[in-house]
């Protein structure tokens, strides 16, 4: 967490400081989040040991077990940076909107996690409103020089698995059901920044 408080400051930034604090007997947290910043992004989260371990994914998650979408590990976030949702200043780091674009439970489908972690081969459930099913994380050789950082979010063939593109069917919050725009104008952000991460189809009102 000391990458995580480095990055903040907390007097300007309505992000959690979180408490470090572990739940115990729990459902292990999964959220997505979709973030307009200096570029939109998706951050894949899993919550492991008292954090949410973080991932970004530039082009976000695909139900098609042939596309492989990129996913560079971020600094770990405490457990409260998952009910949260809101506007991130302007100027500060990861400035922008963010929504809960998906959230909900996950299960491992490895007896040891913290060996799959090690070796760069995680296999997992997900129990999400939005993505579901059997997935995994893969270390990659590394893009950009960053070997252990990068990795690839796969989608296995099950029957969750789909062409079908739910980035644009479903562009609105898993929680407000808001999109990222009317996320913005309600925490007094950027709205037209922020519109460019709703698409067009959701411009147009098609967006559920």
């Amino acid at each position: 967490m000391k990458d995580y408080h480095q990055k903040r400051d907390f007097e300007r930034t309505p992000e959690p400081k979180g408490s470090g604090k572990a739940r115990e007997n729990h459902e292990l947290l999964y959220v997505i989040h979709k973030h307009q910043a200096s570029h939109l992004h998706y951050d894949f989260r899993l919550e492991w040991n008292g954090v949410l371990l973080s991932w970004a994914i530039p082009k976000g998650p695909s139900l098609d077990p042939s596309v492989k979408r990129l996913a560079m590990q971020v600094e770990d976030h405490p457990l409260e940076y998952g009910g949260f949702e809101g506007v991130i200043p302007e100027g500060e780091y990861g400035g922008g909107t963010v929504m809960i674009w998906d959230r909900g439970t996950w299960e491992p489908e490895v007896a040891d996690v913290e060996a799959a972690l090690e070796k760069g081969d995680l296999k997992f459930t997900l129990h999400g409103r939005k993505l579901m099913g059997s997935w995994a994380l893969v270390r990659t050789r590394g893009y950009g020089g960053r070997g252990r950082e990068s990795w690839l979010l796969i989608k296995h063939r099950d029957r969750y698995a789909s062409t079908a593109d739910i980035l644009l069917e479903q562009p609105r919050s898993a929680v407000s059901n808001k999109l990222l725009a009317e996320i913005a104008r309600a925490g007094g952000g950027d709205v037209e920044k922020a519109a460019k991460g709703d698409g067009e189809k959701a411009a147009r009102g098609d967006g559920r």
